[in-house]
């Protein structure tokens, strides 16, 4: 049977069982196993029971829920608050004023979460009503917030990066190096367009914030210390080579629960709340990892992605001509599949492209999550547009609208890291080297 056959089975039977409301990761097994009963001589059984243990014992992979864990503990603690009384006296001078605390505070809890949605529901909830007492513009309010909370899958510790680096068996700690400079090019490149915006759009007109001194500023900056000590921690052990991407992950845990014991916000409840959000979340990524698992080894038996492989290298693209097919594809892809499902789904086919191609995997990994940050905003599935519609009413197509410019910023950066590649190579060259992932 040809290879346009076997992706035509493969696919009608994954939208088939997607369509009728299937977990996705319970789809992925079974496209797996009609594919093993109907195209090879194994056991589909056997090889599902042994892919699903293999895929799910992996001492990498207990990064994952640790650091879920993390970003669940301070979802429940003061540290948003905090973020804006520590950042808004900086920012409020700055072309486009107390907007940047949307783009700086994503980034920052970017750096202690790994989820965007988290980041989105930790920043937003103090932010909106802030910016909307002070006669922000709406629209400004909502695409940079909803845009900017995609770095929670870039900057380190980034969930989408734990599971590529599982999936194609790549150092974690390297990933999360690599993620760190091109986060915060993004995140430059949001403030930049806040900054003209602020400047061109006549609505721009905010009330204006009370002068504070230098002294005043720094006496604020108190509320930031126990967040950048966090991230110290956990970004800082991985860099110098004293933690692995687990061991990280456990500081950042302690970390976190300390900062929410000191704020009085642990309690019982809040303890039970978040290891059972973590749990949950923790249980769904783990569902679709063993999925993917077990269908890229069907499809790797049934020859498929080679084939797909060598019938791509038959067109003798250039490195830029194949990036840019994969640009498209994610982005389609993305409109239709989460992040996290749309990695692990397509790694088998696209990892032999790429490594044939010469490209680097560690930056490769950055452009995935630069692409998959899109799939974040972009209708009809894009799960940032319905985190900010529960928070704040709009309709689909005013936050949409709203987030579009985010999104084009996002394809600039695509270009930026194809013609430097160095943002997302130059960390993890130069960090020391760490035992494992």
């Amino acid at each position: 049977m040809g290879e346009i056959q076997l992706i035509a089975i493969f696919l009608f039977v994954l939208f088939l069982m997607l369509g009728t409301g299937v977990w996705v990761g319970l789809a992925l097994l079974g496209v797996a196993f009609v594919g093993m009963e109907m195209f090879t001589t194994r056991p589909a059984g056997d090889t599902m029971i042994t892919t699903i243990w293999s895929a799910s014992s992996s001492w990498t992979l207990t990064a994952l829920p640790l650091f879920i864990w993390m970003g669940e503990i301070l979802y429940r603690t003061r540290l948003s608050e905090d973020m804006f009384k520590g950042l808004s006296p900086w920012l409020a001078r700055l072309p486009g004023g107390l907007v940047h605390t949307n783009i700086v505070g994503c980034t920052v809890f970017a750096a202690v979460s790994g989820s965007s949605a988290a980041t989105l529901t930790t920043v937003g909830k103090m932010s909106i009503p802030e910016l909307r007492k002070r006669e922000y513009p709406e629209s400004m309010i909502i695409g940079t917030l909803t845009g900017a909370a995609t770095l929670g899958l870039m900057i380190p510790p980034s969930l989408t990066l734990i599971v590529y680096g599982v999936t194609i068996n790549e150092s974690i700690s390297k990933l999360f190096m690599a993620g760190i400079l091109p986060g915060i090019v993004l995140a430059a490149m949001f403030m930049g367009y806040v900054a003209i915006m602020s400047k061109v759009s006549s609505k721009f007109n905010p009330v204006p914030e009370p002068r504070m001194t230098f002294s005043e500023k720094v006496a604020n900056s108190k509320f930031l210390i126990p967040v950048i000590c966090l991230i110290m921690v956990v970004i800082g052990s991985m860099y110098t080579g004293v933690a692995t991407a687990t061991e990280a992950a456990a500081f950042g845990v302690i970390g976190s629960l300390t900062l929410a014991a000191s704020q009085r916000s642990l309690n019982w409840s809040t303890f039970v709340e978040s290891l059972m959000g973590a749990t949950r979340t923790s249980a769904m990524i783990a569902l679709i990892l063993a999925g993917a698992a077990f269908l890229s080894l069907a499809m790797g038996f049934t020859g498929l992605p080679k084939a797909l492989a060598e019938g791509i290298a038959t067109f003798e693209l250039s490195r830029f001509q194949l990036l840019m097919v994969l640009l498209v594809f994610y982005i389609i892809i993305g409109c239709f599949l989460d992040g996290i499902s749309s990695v692990v789904l397509t790694m088998a086919v696209v990892e032999p492209m790429i490594r044939t191609a010469g490209i680097d995997v560690i930056w490769f990994g950055i452009f995935i999550v630069v692409v998959v940050e899109m799939a974040q905003i972009t209708p009809p599935i894009g799960f940032n547009l319905f985190v900010m519609q529960g928070m704040t009413n709009h309709d689909m197509a005013y936050i949409s609208k709203a987030a579009i410019p985010m999104f084009l910023i996002m394809v600039l950066m695509v270009f930026v890291l194809i013609f430097v590649p160095e943002i997302a190579t130059y960390m993890p060259e130069n960090m020391r080297n760490v035992p494992g992932g």
